[in-house]
């Protein structure tokens, strides 16, 4: 069941972030974050703007997706950027298409028309599931971070949820 994430459900949200970490696949944080320094982060996401979604299964957040403001300028406030983790016992179970789809359906009703999420270029799981619902790639960036001694690309990727 996807649904709007409260304040109960942060302490999941940042366990499956954090369980992300490691990898070093999806998030450019090189140590855990606490619930704590996520608090602010969290209170950000907005029902009514950029909201923050989790995907509860058997009574646990499985995953979760948030939108998020792109850039501080009234100008950009048409476009949001997605970030979406999923709790490893639950990849691979449909948890991310499930969240994005719902993403690209409530979207438009929160004023927003574009999309845009950012990934590592290596992250092919994450690209993929991206393309899969319509994003295209809008930008590409070499060799612009450096995790662990590697540099990476980051790609950007977007769509238009407005029909336009």
């Amino acid at each position: 069941m996807i649904r709007i994430g409260t304040e109960v459900d942060l302490p999941a949200v940042v366990a499956i972030y954090n369980a992300a970490v490691p990898r070093r696949m999806a998030t450019g944080d090189f140590e855990p974050v606490t619930v704590e320094s996520r608090l602010g982060w969290f209170t950000a996401h907005t029902r009514d703007r950029h909201p923050l979604w989790v995907d509860e299964r058997d009574g646990e957040v499985a995953g979760w997706l948030s939108l998020g403001r792109f850039y501080n300028r009234p100008a950009w406030d048409i476009t949001a950027e997605v970030s979406v983790y999923v709790s490893p016992a639950h990849q691979r179970q449909g948890v991310a298409a499930a969240l994005l789809e719902n993403a690209i359906a409530e979207a438009p009703s929160l004023g927003l028309r574009v999309l845009v999420g950012i990934i590592f270029g290596h992250n092919e799981p994450s690209r993929a599931l991206f393309e899969r619902f319509g994003f295209e790639q809008w930008g590409f960036m070499p060799r612009v971070t450096d995790l662990d001694g590697v540099e990476r690309d980051a790609v950007f990727v977007g769509r238009r949820v407005d029909g336009g």
